[in-house]
C-alpha cells in the first residue's frame, strides 16, 4: 500500500515492529515516516502520533492494519499468552491509535477511519477463534464508533479479502499461493480506499 498512495502523489506515515522494515521504508522512500512503535503500547502510540499530527497534521485517511493470528489450533489449547497478544494487538492495538489521532481528525471536522477487520470478522473458521474474536470485535466497534463521529467524518470497518501474506500461508498453508499477493492487491484496494467517504460512515466495506 506504501508504493501505491505514494506513486498517487500522497504522504505516508506509518509504524510497525520491525526495525528492518521500518529502516528500509525510509531509505525507499526518505520524504515520507516510517517509524517503530508497538501498537499495542498506548504510551508509544500516544508518542507516535503526538509527533505525526505536530509534523504533518491530521491524516486524512487513518489505516488501522495491524494484526496477529494465533496458531492454528482449538481454542482450549491456545496459551493464555498466545490468546493475549492476539487480543492486545489487534483489538487494543486499534483503539490506541483511535484514541491518539482521532482529536485532531475532529478538530479539523475531516477524516476517514479504515480498521482493517476480515472474512473471519463475519463468519468463522475451527483453528482460529481468537482471531474471529478480533475480528468480530472490530466490526461492532466500528459500527458503534460511526454513530459518534461528527457528520463529515466515517469510520469504516474493511474486510480486504483474501491476501497470500506471511499470515495467510500460517493457516492456510501451501494452498495461499492461490490467492493475490499484498502488491496485487494494493494496485486494487488503495484507489478503492481512497474514494472512501462520509457516505460510507459505518457500512461494512469489502475490497475489491
Amino acid at each position: 500500500m506504501v508504493d501505491e498512495f505514494i506513486s498517487q502523489g500522497h504522504s505516508v506515515s506509518g509504524c510497525g515492529r520491525s526495525v528492518d522494515a521500518v529502516a528500509e521504508l525510509n531509505e525507499l522512500h526518505p520524504d515520507h515516516s516510517f517509524s517503530v512503535v508497538n501498537v499495542a503500547s498506548d504510551s508509544d502510540v500516544a508518542e507516535w502520533a503526538s509527533e505525526m499530527t505536530e509534523t504533518f497534521g491530521a491524516p486524512d485517511l487513518l489505516l488501522n492494519n495491524a494484526a496477529i493470528i494465533n496458531a492454528n489450533a482449538e481454542l482450549w489449547k491456545v496459551p493464555r499468552v498466545e490468546f493475549d497478544a492476539v487480543i492486545d494487538i489487534n483489538i487494543k492495538g486499534t483503539a490506541n491509535a483511535i484514541r491518539h489521532f482521532i482529536p485532531a481528525m475532529i478538530d479539523r471536522g475531516t477524516g476517514v477511519i479504515v480498521n482493517f477487520s476480515s472474512g473471519w470478522g463475519r463468519s468463522t473458521s475451527g483453528d482460529v477463534a481468537p482471531y474471529c474474536t478480533t475480528k468480530w470485535a472490530i466490526e461492532g466497534l466500528s459500527q458503534a464508533m460511526a454513530q459518534e463521529v461528527p457528520d463529515g467524518m466515517a469510520v469504516v470497518p474493511l474486510n480486504p479479502g483474501v491476501i497470500n501474506t506471511e499470515m495467510l500461508q500460517s493457516c492456510f498453508g501451501g494452498s495461499a499461493s492461490a490467492y493475490p499477493t499484498a502488491e496485487d492487491w494494493a494496485k486494487t484496494a488503495v484507489p478503492f480506499l481512497l474514494n472512501l467517504g462520509p457516505h460510507d460512515n459505518g457500512r461494512p466495506a469489502t475490497a475489491p
